[in-house]
């Protein structure tokens, strides 16, 4: 088979396999399947070859699924109660969220990629980028030793997907996790172009990595329908129309490098606080509270990235199924000076609803925004705008002792309750905390 150009000339479209063949460096996107499924069987193997669903706060809805659920037909972002009465007639077993034992574990598999590359970038809770150089039967390789380390030292199933670009290499993740005869592990470099041309020319437009629903049909509008109509397509008119991003995925497919390593990848232009409620709140008093603890722990989170915020936004709403109730309040403010402080975020946070609810109207959910985030100390401030708590440093005081006693043992206001609320987050169907709590750790018997 010939080599490819690895730049993109008009009317030449490389194909990713052929696009830098001859070099040694290359991408590779681990992903964990089923991430919360997998976890959950990590420490309850009872749960293998079942359906299973995760559920999101207060067993709300299903947010994350095994094969088996998806063979099921349950999609995503289903209502729980739409579906409770069939899962024991299914065999299904629910879980509701378990965000300790998520995020333990997801540490633990990152660092655990981490040991295979030159570089890592950390993409999301449980996919990671990293740089891998080799020939490619040697590239291969490594991708199946990750594979093996991570059933072995983390129990999670991974697929890898190796390729020149960071497009192609979550394309080729998607290739091996559709693909259970390539044993987890896709290398573009492996495979004959005319496979990956094949396999491109059936994917939809939608099935590449930041193309979502509505702008797949824009695409579709003007004929792109597949990922082989998208390569194809002219980078420099397609960025008049769209924009660079969509002219740096297009020459991401033919190959060629164009979305740079990020090391931190927080979103640091906002910060959201939000939850919904095991049991509506109905009353003023009862929603105050619930600003009163929002408000205090995004303080603690603004302290913890060393942040400070210049605008607040509070709002709440009643639940999207409830039949006669609907109420969505909202209220953005501008503070007086980017903070951190707990006390005044408290109080802008509580004040801000008073005169938009309505007294006993059931309301399901609430949250606090932090926009208009900025490193602390970026810009010089007048010791009057600066507030005593913030000289003080009690966000990360509060920080601190929540770490160490709990989330109930401090509080400002009416945040400072001393047991849990009606509303307070219900999860009814948690595993135990097995990695993070000492009274929760798995007991095994030897018989």
């Amino acid at each position: 088979m010939g080599e490819r150009p690895t730049r993109a000339t008009p009317g030449h479209h490389p194909s990713a396999a052929a696009a830098g063949r001859t070099g040694t460096s290359r991408i590779a996107l681990v992903d964990v399947n089923s991430f919360y499924v997998s976890c959950e069987r990590v420490f309850d193997p009872r749960l293998a070859g079942v359906p299973v669903v995760v559920l999101s706060n207060n067993d709300g809805c299903v947010v994350a699924r095994s094969n088996e659920a998806k063979a099921l037909g349950i999609p995503l972002g289903e209502p729980w109660f739409k579906i409770a009465a069939q899962a024991p007639g299914w065999g299904m077993i629910q879980r509701s969220s378990n965000y300790e034992l998520y995020g333990d574990l997801s540490a633990r598999a990152m660092e655990l990629m981490g040991r295979f590359a030159a570089w890592q970038e950390v993409y999301s809770i449980d996919e990671s980028f990293l740089g891998l150089t080799g020939s490619p039967r040697a590239l291969q390789e490594q991708g199946t030793a990750i594979r093996t380390a991570m059933a072995l030292h983390t129990g999670l199933p991974v697929c890898v997907g190796i390729a020149p670009t960071k497009t192609l290499a979550k394309f080729a993740n998607r290739v091996a996790k559709q693909n259970p005869a390539m044993g987890g592990v896709c290398n573009l470099d492996l495979m004959p172009d005319a496979h990956i041309d094949h396999i491109m020319s059936r994917v939809p437009v939608t099935g590449i990595w930041g193309i979502a629903g509505r702008l797949g049909k824009r695409l579709n509008a003007i004929g792109v329908f597949t990922i082989a109509d998208l390569r194809a397509a002219d980078p420099v008119l397609m960025r008049r129309k769209f924009s660079v991003l969509m002219q740096r995925t297009i020459l991401e497919l033919r190959g060629i490098p164009c979305i740079e390593l990020e090391t931190e990848r927080a979103d640091k232009r906002q910060m959201i606080f939000s939850r919904s409620f095991s049991t509506p709140v109905t009353t003023l008093e009862g929603m105050q509270q619930v600003m009163s603890l929002y408000a205090q722990s995004a303080a603690i989170r603004l302290s913890r990235a060393n942040q400070l915020a210049k605008s607040l936004t509070v709002f709440a709403g009643t639940s999207p199924f409830h039949h006669t109730a609907s109420s969505f309040p909202s209220v953005a403010l501008r503070l007086a000076a980017p903070t951190a402080d707990p006390v005044l975020l408290t109080r802008a946070a509580v004040g801000a609803l008073d005169g938009q609810l309505v007294e006993g109207v059931p309301y399901a959910r609430a949250g606090v925004m932090l926009t208009d985030l900025s490193p602390a100390g970026y810009q010089p401030q007048f010791d009057t705008f600066v507030s005593v708590h913030e000289r003080r440093n009690i966000g990360a005081l509060l920080g601190q002792v929540t770490d160490r006693y709990g989330a109930t043992s401090i509080g400002l206001g009416r945040a400072g309750i001393s047991a849990p609320s009606d509303w307070t987050m219900s999860r009814r169907y948690s595993s135990p905390r097995y990695t993070t709590e000492w009274d929760e750790l798995a007991i095994v018997r030897a018989g």
